[in-house]
C-alpha cells in the first residue's frame, strides 16, 4: 500500500529505486516483498524501504497475533517477584518455556 500511495505501481520500478538507494535486491525477492507476506526483512533493507517510501517500519510491519502454542507461565511468578533475587523466584520448566 505505501508503495502505490507513492505512485509505484510496479515492482520493477520500485526495484529499481531501491537499487539507485543502495539495496541491491533478486528479482524473486523483490517478488516476494511485492506480491506476498515476507516472512523476515534484515533491519538494513527495512531501513532502505522506508527511505524510498518515505515511511516509517511502522507504516510497513503488521503485527500478526501468535496462536496459543499451550505455554503456562509460573503462576507464582507476579509483579509482586519484581526486585526479587533470582534465586527466590519460581522459574519455568523447560516444556513451559515459549522458546
Amino acid at each position: 500500500m505505501k508503495a502505490a500511495e507513492a505512485g509505484i505501481w510496479q515492482a520493477s520500478k520500485m526495484r529499481r529505486l531501491l537499487a539507485e538507494a543502495g539495496l541491491e535486491i533478486s528479482a524473486g525477492k523483490m517478488s516476494m516483498l511485492w506480491s506476498k507476506t515476507p516472512t523476515t526483512i534484515r533491519l538494513d533493507d527495512l531501513e532502505v524501504l522506508c527511505t524510498v517510501l518515505e515511511c516509517t517500519p511502522c507504516d510497513l510491519l503488521v503485527p500478526t497475533p501468535i496462536a496459543a502454542s499451550g505455554v503456562q507461565w509460573p503462576s507464582a511468578v507476579v509483579s509482586s517477584d519484581v526486585g526479587r533475587p533470582a534465586s527466590r523466584i519460581p522459574s519455568a520448566t523447560p516444556s513451559q518455556r515459549p522458546y
